[in-house]
């Protein structure tokens, strides 16, 4: 019966159009409050065990990483060399995007960022090419939900502290079904574009591949730490973001130069945003995972899809 309340009440705020940390936190609340004898005060200190935990400073810093590498132009390169290798092939310009959305998905860990960073410079280009809208945005989109899949997933490392997962087991075992996934995603899109003549590019040389390639090593190198790192069990997926965050920050200022330094608390600023939103949500999830471990659900839902 309990369960009934709780998932009714959640169901019904969120089809109110609420946001889904403030429906967690206020069914919580209210449940609390009508339902049970637990301490007002035991809610207000589990709302901070939600977010002190160490693991959960991984979600701050790849949300900075991110944001720096998509002001810092490392996206743009990171196309570049996606479109030298792959764009001479039917619907070269979005299997381009799909390799691009693979690769920044691998640094950032958001599939929004990786959206809004592929998304805003690949997406008028196939539409230049002669790509329907329709086709370009729905690659672009469907590449760029690989960020939940690979390292360093930002859902991935939610998941993990809501539950008291291990985050570095996670971000492994999601790793492979991401390059699959990124495959078969190529191979459909592929078929697609062969199916309905869309254009190709003309095959780039070597050299110019090489030079594409020289121009993206550095955002590609952090690729190769990040995924060697925790595959190695060198550093912890925290220790990888803060790494991220730091060498995200010198490559954008000092090796790349497109973002300088007078733009940096704006990134900052936007990276603060968009972790208090993250975070905020993270303690509602842990205050809601409380509630239902109090009543016994989970117990309880066991034992009926068990009966």
């Amino acid at each position: 019966m309990n369960a009934l309340i709780i998932f009714s009440l959640l169901l019904a705020l969120m089809l109110t159009g609420m946001p889904i940390s403030i429906s967690l936190g206020l069914t919580v609340m209210t449940f609390i409050v009508t339902m049970t004898q637990v301490p007002i005060e035991s809610v207000a200190l589990k709302l901070f065990t939600g977010i002190e935990k160490w693991e959960i400073m991984a979600v701050p810093f790849f949300i900075l990483a991110g944001n720096f590498l998509t002001h810092g132009g490392v996206a743009r390169r990171m196309i570049n060399f996606a479109t030298s290798m792959v764009g001479h092939f039917h619907g070269g310009l979005a299997l381009a995007s799909i390799l691009a959305c693979s690769m920044f998905a691998l640094v950032c860990g958001s599939s929004v960022a990786t959206v809004v960073a592929i998304g805003s410079i690949v997406l008028p280009a196939m539409v230049a090419h002669g790509y329907p809208m329709r086709f370009g945005a729905g690659v672009i989109i469907t590449a760029g939900s690989l960020g939940i899949l690979m390292l360093p997933s930002i859902p991935k490392v939610i998941y993990a502290i809501s539950t008291n997962t291990s985050i570095g087991a996670l971000f492994v075992a999601g790793l492979l079904p991401g390059i699959v996934l990124a495959l078969m995603l190529a191979a459909v899109t592929w078929w697609i574009a062969r199916k309905n003549n869309y254009p190709r590019l003309a095959r780039a040389g070597w050299g110019d591949r090489f030079q594409a390639f020289r121009k993206s090593f550095w955002g590609l190198l952090l690729v190769v730490i990040i995924v060697g790192g925790i595959w190695s069990g060198a550093f912890t997926a925290t220790e990888a973001a803060a790494m991220a965050a730091v060498y995200s920050f010198f490559v954008a200022i000092f090796v790349y130069k497109d973002l300088k330094l007078s733009d940096v608390p704006k990134v900052l600023r936007d990276s603060a945003n968009m972790s208090a939103m993250l975070l905020y949500i993270i303690t509602n999830a842990v205050l809601f995972s409380f509630v239902l471990t109090n009543e016994n659900l989970p117990h309880q839902l066991a034992d009926w899809l068990l009966s």
